[in-house]
């Protein structure tokens, strides 16, 4: 039995109303014992006085709904840029804040200390009261267990709620979780109800949502409060997958709940949803279709900004239904909302696509009459419109208007490049191009791959080769531009040099070659009668698992046939190799998700690197190129084009089964049991790529997430098993495991030989400082104890 003492003296006759708003501050506290009353007392007050700053809307996170380029704005990544094509909205969940007070909740009555019979009883609840809020889980979890004996379910919810009433929020919902594992609980959903709304008050949302999934398998419909709390919670943090997490919970409070949202709601998920950029939100159009659907048949007031939206949103998608934005303008205009600068930008965007000139040209005449100067990418929307209308001379005009008015930016100058190279204006192409470099303005690449097209379709080789030496020494190494050159290089025979440039891509991971490049090669060598090079490179498209192109099948069937080869056909079924499984080993350590569907019976991997790491920049080709036969249509295509994405997804498969069963059984990351087993050299070396990093002097942190604290020290005993000695500690819900001094030097021998050849001098473990990439990479002091349990 733990110790008592100064226990006896407290009993209190403490009444709970949790029917109250939530700052308000009862002083019904009556405690016999005053030093115990002046402990508790105090500790109350510390924390009253300031409750007001607990869910008050952060300044930078919930700005004035508009629509904004400026260098603020959320996509941040093009230097230069001034007003980007890819613009968005800001919103502010002030006022569905504010809307949580007026929320009806169940109401939770607990029995007073006095009403208790035994006195050690009382006595004993007041010590927990006491003492609970000032331990660690663990310490915490280990008194409850010491008061198994006595402590009853009335005896707990009294706690929680003492704990609660003085703000020790997460104290509460531990001894709920306790509550959880006793053969004594029984749901009681007025109590789980408030401690769900007191936790996503406080933005608490991964516990506000376990709660609520509690309610639910409980067979029970959670309240509205909670619903809306818990979206509120989602949409004040900047969490990956948050806003998607928030609209599955609203349509859930609407179509399981049959719950009718506030206006306030309603508007703060959708200006969520066009928060951002452009290219991000056009995928959220039937989610905002959906918000205004409920607006309308619940009756509520339908804003300016809700119509704007939604035409911008329109405006974005691929193919443009203009009937809907016809109707959408329609009702603004019946209910007397007149059409703004953000919404005939919109139109601008969506009838450049459609080729409509007509259209383009009335909306950008209002445009002019708006008491402001039209923004730059609506410029660049009338240029789109005359290129697909094929008269590129009015898109230079357009051009040539806007330098008059402004100075034109990127986008600008990648547009009119564009379409000059396309039409074929050599002289007007080049000048423009030049233009461009002499503004200083970044990133130049696009422009360079449109001119080096340009050379190509007219055979003009000899500029080709003299722009793409001026690319090499303006911008770094990009796989598109060296795929051109390689063409360039084929086609006038050239194949010492073409065969140079191969090798060049090859070895060289920061640029790498692709089922383009492979092929180009193939057909240099089949046209040339260099058989034995041609099966050279077609055993390395087996390899790599990279078709070939149709036009080439025919030939290199009679050059195998030399061999009694025949061209192997695209496996029916797709199966991971041996390299495949242990990269994904390193990759899912390092912090990987894999996306499953809502049954979890098909699972895909959903690969992101960070936009600011150099390291990262380097690791997706790579990546990219490793699993490219798995990759969806989408993040294939978009290669040529657009380089390789920040984020990018396989295809759901059979073959990813097994990682989602061990690394996110039930949708929550966790530790395989048998994880210890599985670090090869080469899992630890893209474990280190992709989630660790290298400190100023020279050591080695990987971060771990999803783990235990028993399945860390597991994977610590597997490493010193390999002669590994390293460290960890915990640093808010990470783990990181460090190689610190000489101990850094031998995992960087074991695993040297499996990281890419570019990241080497930035990886090397030594006592050199290096620069650091992100918030993340701050000095952890091992020696200290974890930040939390």
């Amino acid at each position: 039995m733990l110790s008592l003492t100064g226990a006896q003296e407290l009993i209190t006759t403490t009444t709970f109303s949790l029917n109250t708003p939530l700052f308000h501050h009862h002083n019904s506290f009556s405690l016999i014992s005053s030093s115990i009353r002046a402990s508790l007392s105090s500790s109350s007050r510390s924390i009253f006085n300031r409750t007001h700053l607990l869910f008050t809307p952060i300044q930078h996170l919930h700005p004035i709904l508009s629509t904004t380029t400026s260098a603020s704005s959320i996509d941040q990544t093009s230097i230069g840029v001034e007003e980007s094509e890819s613009e968005s909205y800001e919103y502010d969940v002030g006022q569905a804040t504010n809307d949580l007070k007026h929320l009806a909740s169940p109401s939770l009555e607990v029995k007073e200390l006095e009403e208790l019979p035994e006195q050690w009883r009382r006595s004993k609840l007041a010590w927990l009261c006491k003492e609970l809020p000032s331990h660690k889980p663990g310490t915490l979890v280990r008194i409850l267990n010491a008061q198994k004996k006595w402590v009853t379910q009335e005896n707990a919810v009294y706690i929680a709620v003492h704990c609660m009433r003085i703000r020790e929020n997460e104290t509460a919902f531990r001894v709920y979780k306790w509550m959880m594992q006793q053969h004594w609980y029984r749901f009681d959903f007025d109590f789980v109800t408030k401690l769900a709304d007191y936790m996503g008050k406080e933005r608490k949302f991964s516990k506000c949502h376990e709660i609520f999934n509690d309610i639910i398998n409980q067979g029970r419909v959670p309240s509205e409060s909670t619903f809306h709390i818990l979206i509120v919670a989602y949409l004040s943090v900047s969490v990956e997958g948050s806003l998607d997490e928030a609209c599955g919970i609203y349509n859930r409070m609407i179509q399981f709940g049959g719950y009718k949202p506030r206006l306030s709601l309603h508007n703060s998920l959708f200006k969520a949803l066009v928060s951002k950029p452009g290219g991000t939100s056009k995928y959220y159009l039937k989610q905002a279709e959906f918000i205004f659907h409920n607006l309308v048949t619940s009756g509520l007031e339908i804003s300016r900004d809700i119509y704007a939206g939604l035409i911008w949103l329109h405006s974005y998608q691929d193919t443009i239904d203009t009937n809907r934005i016809v109707a959408l303008r329609g009702e603004m205009k019946q209910v007397g909302i007149e059409e703004g600068k953000d919404v005939l930008v919109s139109i601008l965007r969506a009838y450049s696509k459609q080729g409509d000139v007509e259209e383009v040209e009335r909306a950008w005449l209002k445009l002019l009459k708006c008491d402001c100067s039209p923004p730059s990418h609506a410029f660049v929307y009338r240029m789109e419109v005359y290129a697909k209308v094929g008269e590129p001379m009015k898109a230079l005009d357009v051009f040539r208007a806007m330098q008059g008015m402004r100075s034109p930016n990127v986008v600008a100058y990648h547009k009119i490049i564009e379409v000059m190279s396309k039409a074929q204006e050599i002289e007007i192409a080049e000048g423009l191009m030049n233009e461009f470099i002499k503004s200083g303005m970044k990133p130049l690449i696009p422009a360079y791959i449109d001119l080096l097209n340009m050379y190509l379709n007219l055979n003009l080789h000899d500029k080709l080769e003299a722009v793409f030496l001026q690319y090499l020494e303006k911008c770094h190494p990009n796989r598109p531009i060296f795929n051109i050159y390689l063409d360039s290089l084929v086609k006038v025979g050239n194949h010492n040099k073409a065969v140079e440039i191969f090798n060049q891509m090859y070895s060289n991971a920061a640029i790498g070659v692709n089922s383009r490049s492979c092929n180009t090669m193939l057909s240099g060598y089949l046209s040339t009668g260099e058989y034995i090079e041609a099966e050279k490179i077609y055993d390395l498209m087996c390899l790599k698992k990279y078709d070939v192109d149709p036009p080439l099948v025919e030939k290199l069937d009679f050059v195998l046939s030399l061999n009694k080869k025949k061209v192997v056909k695209k496996p029916r079924r797709m199966k991971l190799s041996t390299n495949q499984r242990e990269i994904l080993i390193g990759l899912l350590l390092g912090g990987l998700r894999i996306e499953s569907d809502a049954e979890r019976k098909n699972h895909a991997i959903h690969f992101e690197f960070s936009e600011t790491s150099s390291v990262h920049s380097v690791l997706k080709r790579h990546i990219h190129d490793e699993y490219h036969e798995w990759l969806n249509s989408f993040s294939r295509s978009s290669e040529e084009d657009e380089g390789i994405p920040h984020r990018f997804s396989t295809v759901p498969h059979t073959s990813f089964d097994f990682y989602a069963e061990q690394f996110c059984p039930k949708g929550r990351p966790v530790m395989p049991k048998l994880i210890h087993r599985w670090l090869s050299p080469r899992v630890l070396a893209y474990w280190y790529m992709y989630g660790g990093h290298r400190t100023s002097t020279g050591d080695i942190l990987l971060k771990l997430k999803g783990a235990t604290l028993e399945d860390v020290e597991k994977i610590v005993m597997a490493l010193k098993a390999k002669s590994l000695d390293c460290r960890f500690k915990k640093k808010g819900k990470v783990f990181w495991i460090g190689f610190l001094g000489s101990n850094s030097v031998w995992f960087w021998k074991l695993t040297e030989p499996y990281i890419l050849d570019d990241l080497k001098e930035h990886l090397r473990a030594d006592i050199q400082p290096v620069e650091n990439e992100g918030a993340e990479n701050q000095p952890i002091n091992f020696d200290s104890s974890s930040d939390t349990d």
